[in-house]
């Protein structure tokens, strides 16, 4: 009899708690042939059995298709919709609380945490005018709702927020080539929570260092 395969394709078809719960098994194992087994068993759910009887080729293929995926580079995707509902990115990054900063700050250097600093990033989306949305207010009791959200949107949020700090670096690289040395002390008091920044910054660099499968 044989089995049926469903290779995912792009990074939309693997789920956050897919690649979380392969990365929790990557980080305790280092067994190159128990590590593409659990890839293929994980992200084309089947059981471990029918990936035992695969046969060789097809295991290599399949894993390559998959390792394949995670060369892309991720975009920043405003909107998604998740079991019916559409989410969207927080339009005004200014406008984020305190709270909510610190939750974003918490998580999102945690991989298994991930779905939380999600909850933060994107929330239901309440109202549209034209091409612009109204989300609603940040609930930390809907946090485990990301845990199924599609891996490229995950990707695309941390890769814009680690270009965003990069922008950040060369615009104060550039104040200091034009402005004079002293004036530097006036320009960091102007940034809130600067080692928070560096931290988080810090962080999304490696998350997404970390965020290539390779079982070569």
């Amino acid at each position: 009899m044989k089995t049926e395969i469903v290779v995912p394709n792009e990074l939309k078809d693997i789920s956050l708690k897919q690649y979380q719960k392969f990365l929790k098994i990557q980080n305790e194992n280092d067994d190159q042939y128990f590590l593409q087994c659990k890839m293929i068993e994980i992200f084309c759910q089947l059981d471990a059995l029918a990936v035992r009887k695969m046969k060789l080729n097809d295991a290599e293929r399949v894993s390559k298709i998959i390792n394949d995926i995670f060369k892309n580079k991720p975009k920043l995707i405003q909107k998604f919709t998740l079991n019916g509902i559409e989410y969207g990115f927080l339009p005004n990054l200014e406008n984020m609380s305190f709270g909510e900063y610190i939750d974003l700050d918490t998580y999102i250097s945690d991989w298994q945490n991930m779905h939380y600093a999600m909850n933060v990033l994107y929330r239901p989306i309440k109202e549209k005018i034209k091409n612009k949305y109204l989300i609603k207010e940040y609930n930390t009791d809907t946090k485990d709702n990301m845990i199924d959200m599609p891996l490229d949107v995950v990707l695309g949020a941390i890769s814009f927020f680690f270009h965003l700090g990069m922008d950040l670096s060369t615009n104060m690289m550039n104040y200091l080539e034009n402005n004079q040395r002293e004036d530097l002390t006036d320009y960091l008091s102007s940034l809130e929570s600067g080692d928070g920044i560096n931290h988080f910054m810090h962080s999304l660099r490696e998350i997404l260092q970390s965020s290539k499968i390779s079982l070569n």
